[in-house]
């Protein structure tokens, strides 16, 4: 049997780091009182996700702060960087109690379009001194709330780019809150993976850095269903086939529907795609269909004809070993 590993989860954040968040924000990044948050809950709020992992058969997460509270527009740029600090020591705190469920994820520190420079020393230190195998990586840290950085394939990336293979570390690529009013954080997720595809794909991003992992979540936007349109656009431009340039980014299956992972599976190949969940999160409203949580994709996985006993084994476990060379399993 494989190892069931969870590539993209997030930690529960217990109550009293919202008073710290609230204090942030109000005092712009000047708050009354240092950050306290004690030991058991940290582990209650662990223990809460770890309650979960044994009922769905998960062997390991990846812990990352929540996105959509990433806090990445709100003024001063210091509002991000203490709250990003805080969020990565609860991460770290979390899989130091839970070693053998655990992995850490580090989040960045962006702010609006302010070069990604800005996250090298909470990246490296995280990395080098803590032990996180990845990071999160928002392409838009405005939230909507005025023009976005130029796209992922722009330079205004390439030291981020430089610092993440210098790292040999990977990055999921997961927008963050929306200000937008037409645009709940799903479909801003959805728009910010699609637009970073096809941005990234018709570039020289990868030339210039073959190294560079990057991984598209939520079954990568909306690219792998509407491939006859991206397909019509490469031989338009005379460019390499669009299903060839999909080969330099990986995906994951925190799309929460049967259909759609199949459809995944067969256009981007089971070798490129990581099992994820997000559980707890957006997915954990109960399906009426199934009785199960939309995001208990295991058996779904597992019941798919389509797939061999080799092709889970990837999905599920090898995929993931592979592409986070950081990781280390202590089970």
């Amino acid at each position: 049997m494989p190892l069931i590993i969870d590539s993209h989860a997030h930690v529960v954040v217990p109550p009293e780091a919202y008073k710290y968040m609230a204090e942030l924000v109000a005092s712009r990044a000047n708050p009354t009182s240092p950050p306290v948050l004690p030991e058991e809950s940290v582990r209650k709020a662990g223990q809460t996700i770890i309650d979960i992992m044994d009922r769905v058969g998960t062997d390991i997460q990846f812990l990352s702060p929540r996105p959509y509270m990433q806090m990445h527009s709100v003024k001063p740029s210091k509002v991000t960087a203490l709250w990003t600090r805080y969020m990565n020591d609860l991460v770290y705190r979390t899989v130091e109690m839970f070693p053998t469920r655990f992995r850490a994820v580090a989040g960045l520190p962006q702010y609006r379009d302010t070069s990604p420079v800005n996250c090298f020393e909470e990246l490296e230190f995280r990395v080098k001194e803590q032990g996180f195998i990845g990071c999160l990586l928002n392409p838009d840290p405005t939230e909507g709330d005025a023009a976005p950085p130029p796209g992922m394939g722009d330079p205004f990336w390439y030291p981020l780019y430089e610092k993440l293979c210098e790292l040999d570390i990977p990055a999921l690529v997961h927008s963050a809150g929306s200000c937008e009013p037409r645009l709940s954080y799903t479909l801003k997720f959805i728009n910010e993976e699609s637009i970073a595809i096809t941005s990234l794909l018709s570039s020289e991003v990868f030339k210039r850095f073959p190294t560079l992992k990057l991984i598209i979540p939520h079954g990568g936007g909306a690219i792998p269903y509407h491939m006859g349109r991206f397909r019509a656009w490469s031989v338009h431009k005379k460019e390499a086939f669009f299903d060839e340039q999909l080969k330099h980014l990986h995906f994951d299956t925190t799309t929460y529907d049967k259909d759609a992972l199949e459809l995944l599976f067969k256009v981007v190949g089971t070798e490129r795609v990581l099992f994820a969940t997000e559980n707890p999160g957006t997915g954990s409203q109960i399906d009426p269909r199934s009785g199960r949580s939309f995001d208990d994709l295991k058996p779904v996985i597992e019941a798919m004809e389509m797939l061999s006993d080799k092709d889970r084994e990837n999905i599920f476990e090898c995929n993931c070993a592979r592409l986070y060379t950081h990781f280390k399993n202590y089970k």
